[in-house]
Parts: C-alpha cells; sequence; structure tokens
C-alpha cells in the first residue's frame, strides 16, 4: 500500500499539468475540414426549418432554402407564408435579406448560375423556378401541383443543373427517375432514364451537377451511387462503394473536384442506423478527402441534404430531418 501510495504522490504533478479530456463536441484534429461554430448568425426569435437546398453567389454571399414552418406543420400541402429563401454573409454569417414568402410548399434544390439567378425546385408544386438574386421571378418549368412525365410536366423535381453552353438540367427524381434537359430560355430538349438499377437507370436521382466539360453527375441515391453521363445522357461510368456511401447531393467546386454528401441509410425512426458523411473527389472517382459523422454536435451530420462550395473553398451542407441547420466548413490553417 505504501508503494501505491508513493506511485500517486509521483504522478499527481504529471498529471495536473496534463491537457483535460475532451469528449463528443470536438472534431478530431486530423479532420480536413474544420466547423466554423457561430456560423450563421441568426437574428432573434428566428429559427431555420429543414435546409433543403443551400448555393452560393459569384459574391460570396450564401442562399439557404428552407421549409420553414412546414417542417413542422401537420398539413404540408399549404403555402409557406415565412420567406423560405435567406441569405447570409459567407464571411460573417450574417443575415443579409430574405424572400419567397406565401410561394412555395416543399423547398427541394436550389443552385445559383452563372450570372446569379437563384434556381430553386418544389417538389410539392412539381416545378422549378428561376428567380433574380433578389428575388424577382424570371422563368417557371413544369406545371403547378400536375405530376407528369413530358416536356411541361415534372414529378417532384430535386435539383438544377447549368451546363457551359448555359443549359439546363434537371434531376427530376422522385417520381420520374428521369434528368430532363432544356435550353437556356427553358426549352425542353431531351430526357434520359426510368426507374432501375442498370447503367442509366435511376432510383431517386437527387443531386445533379455538370463540369466544366459538360459532362453530367447524377446521384442517384437509391442506388447508393454516382453516375456520369455525357451532354446527351449516354452513360459513361458510374461510381459506388462502401467510402463513397449513399450519395445524397453533389456539389462542383472552383478547384474543378466533386463535394458529395453521404447521408448514409438511416430511416426517420432512426437516422442515426445510417453512416453521414461529407467526401471531396477528383474527377476520376477517386476519394481525396472525408470528414464528419451522424451527430448533432457542431460539425455533425444530421440528414445532411445539399452540399455548396464558395469561390474560396469554404464547404456548406444543410440538414433536413430534426437537424434544421446549416454549417461552415474551412481547411484548417497551414493545409493547402
Amino acid at each position: 500500500m505504501k508503494r501505491i501510495i508513493r506511485l500517486f504522490a509521483l504522478l499527481a504533478p504529471i498529471a495536473a499539468l496534463a491537457p483535460p479530456l475532451c469528449l463528443g463536441s470536438q472534431a478530431p484534429a486530423h479532420e480536413p475540414y474544420q466547423v466554423v461554430h457561430g456560423w450563421p448568425q441568426l437574428p432573434p426569435n428566428f429559427v431555420l426549418g429543414q435546409v433543403a437546398g443551400i448555393g452560393v453567389d459569384s459574391h460570396g454571399q450564401v442562399f439557404v432554402f428552407h421549409r420553414a414552418e412546414n417542417s413542422w406543420a401537420a398539413d404540408k400541402s399549404q403555402l409557406i407564408s415565412s420567406p423560405a429563401v435567406v441569405c447570409f454573409d459567407g464571411a460573417s454569417g450574417k443575415l443579409q435579406f430574405s424572400w419567397g414568402g406565401g410561394r412555395f410548399v416543399a423547398p427541394h434544390g436550389l443552385r445559383i448560375d452563372p450570372r446569379d439567378n437563384v434556381w430553386v425546385t418544389d417538389t410539392a408544386l412539381h416545378q422549378v423556378f428561376k428567380f433574380s438574386h433578389d428575388g424577382k421571378l424570371l422563368l417557371t418549368l413544369g406545371t403547378q401541383r400536375s405530376a407528369g412525365v413530358d416536356a411541361a410536366h415534372f414529378n417532384r423535381p430535386t435539383d438544377i443543373a447549368f451546363g457551359p453552353d448555359g443549359s439546363i438540367f434537371v434531376s427530376d427524381g422522385y417520381g420520374n427517375s428521369r434528368i430532363a434537359k432544356f435550353s437556356a430560355d427553358g426549352q425542353f430538349l431531351l430526357d434520359w432514364g426510368h426507374k432501375g438499377s442498370g447503367p442509366g437507370e435511376f432510383d431517386t436521382p437527387h443531386s445533379v451537377v455538370v463540369d466544366a466539360h459538360g459532362l453530367v453527375y447524377v446521384a442517384d441515391r437509391g442506388n447508393s451511387r454516382i453516375q456520369v453521363f455525357d451532354a446527351q445522357g449516354q452513360f459513361l461510368k458510374s461510381w459506388n462503394s462502401d467510402e463513397l456511401g449513399r450519395p445524397w447531393s453533389l456539389a462542383m467546386g472552383p478547384d474543378n473536384l466533386l463535394y458529395v454528401v453521404d447521408g448514409g441509410d438511416g430511416v426517420a425512426a432512426h437516422p442515426e442506423q445510417g453512416r453521414e458523411q461529407l467526401l471531396k473527389l477528383d474527377l476520376s472517382g477517386k476519394i481525396l478527402a472525408s470528414w464528419s459523422r451522424f451527430g448533432n454536435y457542431d460539425g455533425q451530420l444530421y440528414w445532411g441534404h445539399d452540399v455548396a462550395v464558395g469561390k474560396d473553398g469554404a464547404v456548406y451542407v444543410g440538414d433536413v430531418s430534426h437537424g434544421m441547420r446549416v454549417q461552415k466548413f474551412t481547411r484548417p490553417h497551414g493545409r493547402d
């Protein structure tokens, strides 16, 4: 016993100098991106609903498309009275402006085009909308509250992307499992895909992006893969692996790399059963970095639904389900 007491006496000063052990909330030091705590800065008495869509304009302003009161309403078929499009300053996180009250029912995808117009999809209205930066309606695709599978109809469209020539690609995801292509002025050109698991088939095409060469990348969520096509819908290749997981959303970064939200396999009652993460891929499909996991701490994901990347390389992700938030990630100082 005396020997044990002497040992504790020797170790006590050393233990006092050791840093405290912190569990749970902090990201591991080796992670390639770290969350920016305190971003965004929400005004008093303001809360975000489920964050379905997110995009960054050429000035670093971050547009968030959220479901506001329809996130928790018993009747989700009514128009959202609150502004569903909210803009934050990318650097400070301060609210800049908002618009879109009384216009949307089920907000889903959001993209910013090269001219800083804001495009969104509404899965209940079965429509795609193009707005000016300040919320003026410029173009509507699809027929309001009328599902279909032709040039004038969608069935719960999920996302939008833009080709180098200005052409528009719509992932007509939940109902039709196709990609529809339009000219820059909104004229229907072609479509491809149907329900299935083979090459060129889809099971919920949930997100779509186009690279600088015009190749089209589709997050085929139900099939846990990313499919790649040429601009005419010709299948080129497919990526799927345990490391890639289940892609929910895609964004093409200014570095010409592909950023992915792996939303996992969780169901609404047990989202913790599915792994969640963020990934960065080169355009051959090689995973260059991955970070985050399921949870509700800062830096974790609770049904990560959409991802966007600013010109400065900052990564933004929005949560639906109980997450109802948007987070910003940046590279740690001293890393390329």
